[in-house]
């Protein structure tokens, strides 16, 4: 069943590749006993229904999860239960995605106001006589 991120986005399963490994930390015999932990790799390289766009942006956001060979891991260790480290893992991914989806604004130029000139002038001059009154102060 594709995986859906983003609305009208679906990611095929063979571009998704998961591996179950036991958990660090505490948690007694449950961790040296099960598997819970998840590693979540996707395969971006090999993606078709991303724009170009987003990939670029997805792997400025992935950063250190970003491997050598263009795939993304995400590992979820958390919970107890494989299942939910796994509904974890896809939600992390979903989420970097639907940010890789959305595309930064470009800043207008603008000039100030002729007001906001004025008040930056005057700011500066009630600064410059409060400095200037400061001067050293004589005790004869």
């Amino acid at each position: 069943m594709p995986f859906e991120p983003a609305p009208r986005l679906l990611i095929p399963d063979e571009e998704l590749e998961w591996k179950f490994i036991r958990a660090t930390g505490p948690g007694g015999q449950n961790v040296n006993k099960v598997a819970s932990a998840v590693q979540l790799r996707f395969h971006l390289e090999a993606n078709a229904s991303l724009p170009a766009a987003a990939k670029e942006r997805l792997r400025r956001l992935a950063g250190r999860r970003l491997l050598d060979d263009g795939s993304l891991l995400i590992v979820a260790r958390a919970e107890r239960s494989q299942e939910r480290n796994r509904s974890e893992a896809l939600e992390r991914l979903a989420a970097l995605i639907r940010a890789a989806l959305v595309e930064p604004k470009t800043r207008k130029r603008t000039r100030p106001t002729r007001a906001s000139k004025q008040r930056r002038l005057d700011d500066k001059k009630r600064r410059g006589e409060a400095k200037r009154t400061r001067g050293s102060q004589r005790w004869d």
